[in-house]
């Protein structure tokens, strides 16, 4: 995308349309709203395109705690172009086109220069409504309100202002519409199967929930050459879209009959699949992915929503029976 001559808007606050979530699990109301022009080490962005991801529809319904935290501008998927910035960033310039990511990257920690994970040492594992560096909002309300932030992203407005360590810059030449799921979804199933779990060549893998984060697992799958991708999804019309991602075997647990996907994973992998993914986020299908794992299981998840029901589920399985394997449990988000 070619560069655009300096924003007339560079170092003022743009009025802009967004999407504002007022109180939880209410209908979002698009309202005209204020964005703040960025400050040192952040990037102003106008958003092209952004989707709907199920954390956010899990925040938009928490009603009570610490991150229940209203009025608000959710989405973390999109894509957009840099439309100003702030002093001292360099990564990126004016016309340049990138995805607002939620793990920051300071690009210079240990842990962000090592190739074992995402975290970051500078930002920390942190999630609150505001910027990472002064605690504070870029968005306000035609009467002054502030308006708080999610996962320092914030795509469901025209424009959003981001810290530089959650910016990507990315080739103009993908397009768009697909691009935005690069932020999250894809990143996040494509990255559980090749960075996370690292699928040996000949593994067989099953999935649980055949969404974007499920399919972007089943590609990553098929990029590190495993025998066999079960999908497992209630929709049938999954298993056509799943085979252009590498799935060769489909389960809809609505027509195992008297047989439950385990018993199916079992018999289809001769024991067990040697990796299993739970894209949804419910303890059911949790419990039901470890059973159908082999003897040591390998469980990724891709939510936190059913985390205290499993580990009760592990912790009384394994101290109450002879094993002394101890499943590998990741969270992927």
């Amino acid at each position: 995308m070619e560069n655009h001559n300096r924003s007339l808007a560079a170092g003022k606050a743009i009025r802009c349309k967004a999407a504002v979530s007022r109180n939880p699990g209410e209908p979002l109301v698009i309202e005209e709203i204020e964005v703040d022009p960025p400050k040192d080490w952040e990037v102003r962005i106008k958003i092209l395109c952004t989707s709907l991801c199920h954390s956010d529809v899990t925040y938009w319904k928490n009603s009570s705690g610490p991150l229940a935290i209203f009025p608000r501008i959710f989405g973390h998927e999109a894509i957009g172009v840099v439309e100003s910035i702030g002093k001292h960033v360099e990564e990126v310039e004016e016309g340049d086109l990138v995805l607002p990511v939620f793990r920051p990257n300071c690009r210079e920690c240990r842990d962000c220069k090592s190739p074992k994970g995402n975290g970051c040492l500078a930002f920390g594992n942190v999630v609150n409504a505001y910027m990472p560096r002064d605690k504070t909002c870029r968005f306000k309300g035609m009467n002054g309100e502030v308006l708080h932030h999610f996962l320092f992203v914030s795509s469901f407005t025209e424009y959003t202002v981001v810290d530089v360590a959650h910016v990507v810059k990315i080739s103009s030449e993908i397009p768009i519409d697909k691009a935005c799921l690069l932020s999250c979804g894809v990143s996040t199933g494509i990255g559980a199967a090749w960075k996370v779990a690292d699928i040996e060549e000949g593994s067989t893998v099953a999935i649980f929930g055949l969404g974007a984060i499920g399919l972007a697992v089943a590609e990553g799958a098929r990029l590190r050459r495993a025998s066999k991708i079960i999908g497992v999804d209630l929709n049938p019309e999954k298993f056509e879209i799943g085979k252009k991602f590498g799935v060769t075997d489909f389960i809809n647990p609505s027509t195992c009959g008297e047989k439950n996907v385990s018993e199916e994973i079992k018999e289809i992998t001769d024991g067990g699949a040697d990796y299993c993914f739970e894209c949804i986020g419910l303890a059911s299908l949790m419990e039901e992915a470890f059973k159908s794992n082999r003897e040591v299981p390998c469980i990724y998840s891709s939510t936190f929503n059913a985390k205290l029901t499993l580990l009760m589920f592990f912790f009384f399985h394994f101290f109450s029976s002879s094993k002394s394997s101890f499943p590998w449990l990741v969270w992927l988000k």
